[in-house]
């Protein structure tokens, strides 16, 4: 028990000293340093209203912008609603029209065929066709202008009828190279085992 005491009264006297010693530190600061001047009566309310005073004024009231921006938002939702998802020409007569949409359909159900088909082993095949098909509707694109331009005649008729044929044409024979690729890797993974 002799040992308890003698920590608490050091610990004690480590305290007593530490406070003299803050009180003398604050005592001289007091004296010297502390800027204890009173500021002139009515000093808050001049601070005040230059705070009020130098408020920028709204042109308009919080609510009207809330409005203008939601009204912003439903215009572009609206206009980007009505556009059309597809590419739609406009032809003279209803048969080229009905023409258009049957090639058109049989395309893009071609080219859903094909991009089932994806696996690495296929990848490149796809790559490439995509790249011809590309250049083939960037073609057709021309025919159309063309046919804008000019009007409905054999020739335009002609030229366009031959890009779609064409398009579906080489659409058949890379899914046919797809069918073929996948049987010539069966053959070799059933001879590997």
């Amino acid at each position: 028990m002799p040992r308890k005491r003698k920590i608490k009264i050091k610990f004690n006297a480590t305290m007593k000293d530490e406070m003299d010693n803050l009180d003398h530190l604050f005592y001289n600061k007091e004296q010297e340093d502390w800027d204890t001047a009173q500021l002139p009566s009515g000093h808050h309310d001049r601070f005040k209203q230059r705070l009020t005073k130098n408020k920028p004024k709204r042109l308009l009231p919080f609510y009207l912008s809330i409005a203008a921006m939601l009204l912003l938002f439903l215009g572009l939702a609206f206009h980007y609603a009505r556009e059309p998802k597809t590419k739609e020409y406009q032809f003279a007569s209803q048969q080229n029209k009905q023409t258009d949409s049957i090639f058109s359909v049989i395309i893009t159900s071609k080219l859903n065929e094909i991009k089932d088909k994806k696996s690495p082993e296929n990848e490149k095949i796809i790559a490439d066709a995509m790249k011809q098909m590309k250049q083939l509707d960037n073609d057709y694109d021309k025919i159309i202008i063309e046919l804008q331009k000019n009007g409905e005649n054999k020739i335009i008729i002609a030229a366009l009828i031959s890009n779609l044929e064409t398009r579906i044409s080489f659409l058949k024979e890379v899914l046919q190279h797809i069918e073929t690729n996948e049987h010539l890797m069966s053959l070799r993974h059933e001879e590997t085992t």
